[in-house]
């Protein structure tokens, strides 16, 4: 397949809560693209890691050295990326532009049960349990209505997402 032309090569964060998809069509975009795929739950501290773990939600605190740091890898590839990050507050998502111009996000919208649904079958295999998806909810502040924001259905099977995000990008 001939890799995807991404105009001016911008790169875009693929966010929402866990459990939403972010990883699956990170992967997939990437591939189409030919762009590198910057698995954000790598960057995590270990401290933040253990604290998810041990079911508690991470503070703004927890997030910044590793918002710092994933703003830091998209600067460092200015041919372009793709993200997965929650990106769940405006601010977090302000700080990635900052580092990023351009930067745009690919919102994976999902209701809170599906999500807990999805969390919860994949107990023991990921960091994150079923039990911090409400407050993820709570934290989340919609990026629909920001510039440079594409919001899809979570529950769309991942080539219509894939489709969706390449015609995006193929607008001016």
């Amino acid at each position: 397949m001939p890799k995807l032309y991404v105009p001016k090569q911008i790169s875009t964060v693929v966010m929402g809560v866990s459990g939403c998809g972010k990883s699956s069509l990170g992967a997939a975009l990437a591939r189409e693209a030919g762009l590198p795929l910057i698995e954000g739950d790598d960057f995590h501290s270990a401290e933040s890691v253990s604290k998810m773990r041990a079911g508690v939600a991470l503070t703004d605190a927890d997030r910044a050295g590793w918002l710092a740091t994933l703003g830091a890898e998209l600067a460092r590839r200015p041919e372009g990326a793709v993200l997965t990050c929650s990106a769940l507050k405006r601010d977090y998502r302000e700080r990635l532009r900052a580092a990023a111009p351009g930067l745009r996000f690919v919102f994976l919208a999902l209701t809170p049960a599906e999500a807990e649904r999805r969390v919860a079958s994949r107990a023991g295999a990921h960091m994150f349990p079923a039990s911090l998806v409400a407050n993820q909810f709570a934290t989340l502040e919609s990026p629909v209505g920001e510039p440079g924001v594409l919001a899809v259905d979570a529950t769309a099977p991942l080539p219509e997402l894939v489709a969706q995000v390449r015609a995006w990008w193929a607008e001016p």
